[in-house]
Parts: structure tokens; sequence; C-alpha cells
């Protein structure tokens, strides 16, 4: 009886092992040593010693504070056209989708079969000046002939939004699907208009989605790379490109740390200020019901 009681206390935390492990190796202690050394000085030849070097935190936000606006703008931008893009996809799949829904989300989820940076790729075609996209609005005169979306910020935040588009869906129509449609009927007994139902009703009943797409789009488009790379010139870098460059090109790990730190405590501030905004102990208690 006492073994049998012992084992019930015991599985819980043993079924939580594998998972914990798995984050301690793979999170926790890289994160632990990315933080020691970004306090650290020294260069790749002689080595580096760990003297509390708060100085490559002050040198890399001064130095690299246009690339830390830039990638925060262009992340919230993506986010905000993502959202609104991707709540009427979301919404029409849930309540319009019938039997085919599955098919919808599959096409959605389809271009993830290619690899992320084959799929940035694809947009240089698509807004190349004389691509499929550009080239025949040039030649009816409905743009300029000069006129380019290449190389500009435009072009990075589109790769963005299509390329975390998924991320955004997928919540609000997980939420979106949870609803009962009783309570619209309610709604509409209660004779509520459509656009009433949607504001009071649906939308409400969405924000667990809303906020959990808002998150898994905002912090990997704000600290991405790729597409500021592919798609974007040398005036359209973000902060992921100066770290990627500061750990594999210029080999200065003290400072490559420090960025990544201050770019992980705005994200991490941001998300606090987002959460206090939205309130989530009401989206926590609208998700319960």
């Amino acid at each position: 009886m006492r073994g049998r009681r012992l084992r019930a206390a015991l599985t819980p935390y043993a079924l939580v092992f594998p998972g914990a492990l798995w984050l301690a190796i793979f999170f926790v202690i890289p994160t632990v040593v990315m933080l020691s050394l970004s306090l650290q000085s020294g260069n790749v030849t002689d080595g580096y010693v760990f003297t509390w070097n708060w100085r490559s935190y002050v040198d890399g936000i001064t130095t690299y504070s246009d690339q830390i606006v830039r990638s925060l703008v262009y992340g919230f931008l993506a986010t905000v056209l993502e959202l609104i893009i991707g709540f009427p996809v979301a919404y029409w799949i849930a309540f319009k989708g019938g039997r085919h829904k599955s098919v919808y989300l599959f096409l959605i989820l389809l271009p993830f079969l290619v690899s992320f940076v084959l799929r940035t790729i694809s947009w240089q075609f698509l807004l190349s000046d004389n691509g499929i996209l550009l080239g025949p609005l040039k030649s009816i005169g409905l743009i300029p002939k000069d006129m380019h979306i290449l190389a500009t910020g435009a072009a990075v935040v589109c790769g963005l939004v299509y390329n975390f588009f998924p991320f955004m869906v997928l919540p609000i129509y997980a939420a979106l699907e949870r609803i009962d449609p009783r309570v619209l009927e309610a709604a509409q007994d209660l004779y509520a208009s459509k656009f009433q139902t949607f504001l009071r009703v649906v939308f409400p009943l969405s924000l667990p989605g809303v906020f959990a797409g808002v998150l898994m789009t905002f912090v990997p488009a704000t600290s991405d790379y790729v597409n500021a790379t592919v798609l974007g010139g040398t005036g359209n870098t973000m902060i992921g490109n100066v770290i990627q460059n500061q750990f594999l090109i210029n080999q200065d790990y003290p400072v490559a740390s420090a960025l990544s730190f201050t770019l992980m405590a705005i994200l991490l501030i941001g998300i606090f200020i987002y959460a206090r905004a939205l309130g989530t102990e009401d989206v926590l208690e609208v998700a319960a019901r």
C-alpha cells in the first residue's frame, strides 16, 4: 500500500522529467552560458575571462539602436497586418468552412512543407522589378516604371507576414472553433445584429486565440534575420542580422550575447505590457468558459 502511494506521488514527476531535462539541456544551460559570456572580456585568440563587463551591453545598445528599433517596428507592423488578414480567414474557416475545414487548414500549412529560406527566396521573384507581380502592372501603366519593392522595408514586412501567417491563423481558429453556436443563436434571439454579435460575443470569446497569435507572431518576427537578408537591402538590417554577424563573422561573442539578452528583455517587457493591457485574467476566464 505504501509502495503504491509512493508510485502515485512520483508518477507526475516522472512524466515531467523528460521535458524538464530537455529544457535544461537545450534552453537553461545555453542561456546561462550566454549570459556569462555577455559579461566576459577578451577575444577569440587569447580567450575570455568573466569580469562583470557590462560595457558590452552599453556598446551594443548605443551602436545598434537603429537595428533594434527597426526590428520592433517591422515585427509590430507584421503582427498587425497578420491580425487584420488572419482573423477574417480564421473566422471564415471556423464558421463557413463546413466539412472542408481540414482542407483549408492544410492549405494554410502547405507552404511549411517547403524550407523557410526557399519560401522567402520565392518572394524575390514575386517582388522583383519585372517579376510576375510588378511586371504586368508596369506594362499597362498602373504603376511607374521605376517603382521597386525589393530592398525596402515593405518587402521585409511582406516576407514576415507571409512566413508567420499560420502562427496567427491557427490559434484564432482554435478559439473560434470552441464557441458554442447556441451562444450566437441566443444573441440573435435578443435582437443583436451580426455586427453586435461579432463585437460583443465572437471577438471577446476569441481573445485567447488573439493573445496567443500575437505572441507567436511578434516574437519570431522581431527576432528574424532571414527576411531582412533576402528581401531587404543594406539599410533594412534587423537586430537578428547584427547578432548573426557578431557571432559568426566578427566573433565578438560578448557583444553578440549582450544584444541577444537585450532583445530578450525588450520582448519580455513588451509581452508583459501587452498582457496587462489585454488583461490576461479576463482572457483566461473567457478561455475557461
